[in-house]
């Protein structure tokens, strides 16, 4: 199978977190669409594994009560918390779950409608054919494997599995030239650079280690590093060029501090308000 890789990233990557989380509600087709309507050069999302092996699209392992309802409607309560897991769930009985229903006060202006975690298949399906019906340039995905060692085998598989389960969608669905994989968890970013070594890779970073630091950990040069936007110096970004990475830090959400960053030579910006982006 062919998984080359030989595109060029975008000059200047525009990317909607979750979709379009500010907007939408997050990592939902309705949030996609919003973010490829609004202009981004790059979708950002979250993986996740089902009970049943399907990869499908959420941030959290679980199913979040600040902005989640119950396939009947009604709130998960505090003691039920953390105990609807993805990976103890067949993906039919995730999908019954309302993602999109609640009023989610982090974020007032999303516009609130039913929804559900889609599988990565159907947002592959629905973003191409988005993309072919608008005659739009193709978008990249950049994907997030949502996985730490504590959680193997209660929140998900062990790395290679869940890269297997991955990767198995992205080359059936033969967008891997548009795919860049990102994590904190360097496992499974060295399990593609030594399983797939074409695809590109992101590390996620939010510790106060140093560039040099995160990549011994890693192992090798990443094509991004992408910082916690505060973490952000001229420094780091000088540093990350040198070794020729790109530096795409995430999530910010106020047009100054978007300017302050593109000032300071960074390769793109993740935010959960991609109308912002044609502002700057």
């Amino acid at each position: 199978m062919n998984t080359t890789a030989a595109t060029q990233l975008p000059a200047f990557d525009l990317e909607g977190h979750r979709g379009a989380r500010g907007l939408m509600p997050e990592n939902t087709i309705p949030a996609m669409l919003k973010a490829l309507e609004l202009g981004v050069t790059t979708l950002e999302m979250d993986v996740h594994i089902s009970k049943d092996g399907q990869v499908l699209l959420s941030h959290d392992p679980y199913f979040n009560r600040q902005h989640e309802l119950l396939p009947d409607g009604q709130e998960i309560s505090k003691s039920e918390a953390k105990t609807h897991i993805l990976y103890q769930l067949t993906y039919d009985k995730i999908k019954r779950y309302d993602v999109g229903s609640k009023f989610y006060k982090n974020f007032p202006e999303q516009q609130l409608q039913k929804a559900y975690k889609p599988l990565l298949s159907e947002v592959i399906d629905t973003v191409q054919a988005y993309i072919a019906e608008h005659q739009l340039p193709q978008v990249y995905y950049n994907i997030e494997t949502k996985s730490k060692p504590s959680g193997d085998g209660k929140y998900h598989p062990v790395p290679a599995e869940f890269v297997e389960k991955l990767m198995a969608v992205i080359l059936q669905k033969k967008v891997a030239p548009y795919v860049v994989i990102q994590s904190f968890d360097v496992r499974t970013l060295q399990v593609l650079k030594q399983e797939y070594p074409a695809i590109k890779t992101s590390l996620l970073v939010e510790n106060l280690q140093s560039m040099d630091q995160n990549l011994e950990k890693l192992g090798f040069v990443p094509d991004i590093y992408s910082p916690y936007y505060k973490l952000v110096t001229p420094a780091m970004v000088k540093n990350a060029h040198q070794k020729r990475m790109k530096i795409i830090p995430w999530t910010i959400n106020k047009l100054e501090e978007m300017k302050e960053l593109k000032n300071m030579g960074v390769d793109g910006l993740i935010s959960d308000y991609p109308n912002l982006f044609k502002q700057l």
